[in-house]
């Protein structure tokens, strides 16, 4: 949110005006996990913060919690946007998968896998983040992936939840049920995190190698590997599926174009490779590892939503 000369001076003055502005980071947050956008979750921000500065002084007064309110008109904003993307998703060209996460650290040195880092230091780093829980949360309900998100994540009850989305608190009960259903066929049941690190840099070395022996033995026999490319750049319209495949494809990629530099980073709080060319990211890797062995691959190739890598900007 793009805060004005006279509003930043009225913060220095007025704490409560400060605590609202100091609930941007949750709110964006929240937008993140519920849109799978970077540009959306900002545009949320910016909506919900326009329609708090468009309350008369007296109104604002009179609510309790602002960051209550500001959190519940995002949802429901969050909520209208998940209706109207399954049709634009409909129409999107390949894969859609929700837009990666960088970290203000490379995970190279170490500070993921030491055990001593404040918990605090991790808020933006938990599973809730992780491409694998926002790619499955693709597949639910707009309804469910709210309820499932305020209340699971962010801890609302399912009273405060039920106000926020229009539904008696039973309902949100049963809407947070069918959701973790969902979460349990997905599978979410990651490695350590020094452990996808480890599996992350050996398929790095593999595939600089061109070793298609050690790129199978990483991958998971029914692994699948989808591609993100929005129609903007070549990219994988299906995903593919089987080891062999997968590292087939790979060894093509790495022949079709020379000059490529893989560089292990953190993609969503995990180990993830980044791949560039001439300094510009090209594709962001995420990966979703069980025990010693690559399930899923998620390359996103899309240029619009490389925007933060290729700049350098940590969101």
């Amino acid at each position: 949110m793009t805060v004005t000369t006279a509003e930043s001076g009225d913060v220095r003055h007025d704490p409560e005006l400060s605590a609202v502005i100091g609930e941007r980071r949750a709110l964006f947050n929240l937008a993140y996990r519920l849109l799978g956008s970077v540009a959306e979750a900002e545009d949320v921000v910016q909506e919900t913060y326009a329609r708090w500065y468009a309350l008369s002084p007296e109104e604002q007064q009179s609510i309790e919690s602002p960051g209550g309110w500001l959190t519940r008109v995002a949802s429901r904003i969050c909520l209208d946007q998940l209706g109207s993307a399954r049709a634009r998703r409909e129409r999107y060209v390949g894969q859609w998968l929700p837009e990666p996460l960088p970290d203000r650290e490379a995970w190279t040195s170490g500070r993921l896998g030491d055990t001593n880092v404040d918990p605090a230091d991790r808020i933006t780093l938990d599973e809730s983040v992780t491409m694998a829980f926002l790619v499955a949360l693709e597949s639910m309900t707009p309804a469910e992936r709210v309820v499932l998100v305020l209340h699971d994540v962010f801890c609302y009850s399912f009273a405060e939840v039920a106000d926020i989305v229009g539904r008696t608190p039973a309902a949100c009960r049963q809407l947070a049920s069918s959701a973790r259903r969902r979460l349990r066929t997905a599978r979410l049941t990651p490695a350590p995190t020094a452990q996808r690190a480890r599996v992350v840099r050996k398929f790095r070395q593999a595939w600089e190698a061109r070793d298609i022996d050690a790129l199978i033995g990483l991958l998971d026999p029914h692994a699948t590997a989808t591609a993100d490319g929005g129609g903007v750049v070549v990219a994988a319209l299906q995903p593919i599926e089987g080891a062999e495949a997968i590292a087939r494809h790979l060894l093509e990629l790495s022949r079709a174009v020379t000059g490529l530099v893989l560089t292990e980073r953190t993609v969503n709080g995990q180990p993830g490779l980044v791949i560039e060319a001439d300094g510009a990211a090209l594709t962001v890797v995420a990966f979703d590892i069980a025990g010693d062995l690559i399930r899923r691959i998620w390359a996103v190739r899309n240029p619009e939503k490389l925007l933060a890598w290729t700049t350098g900007e940590a969101c």
